[in-house]
């Protein structure tokens, strides 16, 4: 019908916080609450402006080595992990600490460490620089050679083709890891892989997400920071997908109005360390330019909560505190009859 509109948006799910972000970011809050003195974060907590920016505003002050916080200061180690040389370094200065490290990272440290002393070569995909990895290489800096990408695997020398093994940074594209992994392979045929996926949960969750939204998209917005590895992958997803375009924003002040030329269907998602109050916004912007139909498109459901740090459960336990999260499913089931009421 003449005049009746047919822009629409689709909306991806699963999207924004997984169960690490969530864990690691309720930490900093929860250790603010809780401890009468300055609370240090070793580098930002999670790759997102706005949360690092809301939690400083709070109180917290981020350094980017530990050599920055006071000695006997408490310090949170931040999701992404550290090197044993960190640990040494905070034991140096006589500073108590909270690990707030995703588990599923903790997980590819201790392949690393049980592989470098079963004295295999690990080829850690990954990016140079990335925390992640500069924590997972730390663990058996001797052992790991980091593979950027495919173009890498020509250059790499091993001691022992019949013993090398393949670990990955957590927050990769699943598509470029498996295709440097097979490059890989190639080269070494007899290349171990580590006993259990190490592309976490979440970022497999939301790329099959996008990908389900992206051949239907004239555009898709990527919520997430520049810094955030998993919602950039998610950008790069998308348009292999099948979208017409795709751009990440940190928040709405980064739409184009050129962006929209000749759109009638937007796609959008948000990355792993995004609080879902910045895709709200989005919603609500896109709304006002004429994409009000919101069509949710599920791919998963995710229930995953992990606990919060030992040293802070802990701490709160002896004061008679206790962690006041609630799952995923039980969130949603209060938001869905909030709603009703």
């Amino acid at each position: 019908m003449e005049g009746v509109s047919t822009r629409r948006v689709l909306l991806a799910e699963p999207r924004g916080y997984c169960a690490g972000v969530d864990r690691a970011v309720v930490a900093v809050e929860r250790a603010l609450e809780h401890y009468d003195e300055t609370v240090y974060v070793r580098h930002e907590i999670v790759h997102n402006k706005f949360v690092v920016d809301r939690l400083r505003k709070q109180g917290a002050v981020f350094v980017t080595e530990v050599d920055e916080v006071p000695e006997g200061s408490l310090v949170i180690f931040s999701a992404h992990g550290i090197s044993p040389r960190v640990r040494e370094m905070a034991a140096a200065r006589n500073l108590r600490t909270i690990d707030a490290t995703c588990p599923l990272v903790t997980k590819v440290h201790k392949e690393a460490v049980r592989f470098a002393k079963e004295d295999y070569d690990i080829l850690l995909v990954g990016h140079t620089g990335h925390e992640e990895v500069e924590g997972t290489a730390g663990e058996a800096p001797d052992h790991t050679r980091i593979v950027n990408s495919p173009d890498d695997v020509d250059d790499i020398e091993v001691r022992d083709p019949s013993k090398v093994v393949w670990l990955s940074q957590t927050t990769l594209s699943v598509d470029e890891t498996m295709e440097t992994v097979d490059r890989l392979r190639t080269r070494f045929p007899l290349l171990s892989s580590p006993p259990s996926d190490d592309i976490c949960y979440a970022t497999q969750n939301r790329q099959v997400a996008v990908k389900k939204i992206a051949p239907d998209s004239d555009l898709v917005l990527v919520v997430g920071s520049s810094n955030s590895s998993n919602s950039v992958r998610l950008m790069e997803v998308a348009k292999e997908a099948g979208a017409s375009a795709a751009h990440r924003i940190d928040d709405v002040a980064e739409l184009r109005d050129e962006w929209f030329e000749g759109v009638e269907t937007v796609g959008v998602t948000s990355g792993a360390s995004v609080p879902e109050v910045l895709v709200e916004e989005l919603l609500a912007t896109l709304a006002e330019r004429g994409y009000g139909d919101v069509v949710p498109v599920r791919t998963a459901t995710e229930d995953l909560m992990f606990s919060l740090p030992r040293e802070l459960r802990q701490d709160m336990k002896a004061k008679g505190e206790k962690d006041r999260r609630t799952r995923p499913s039980q969130r949603a089931a209060d938001a869905c009859n909030d709603g009703v009421a």
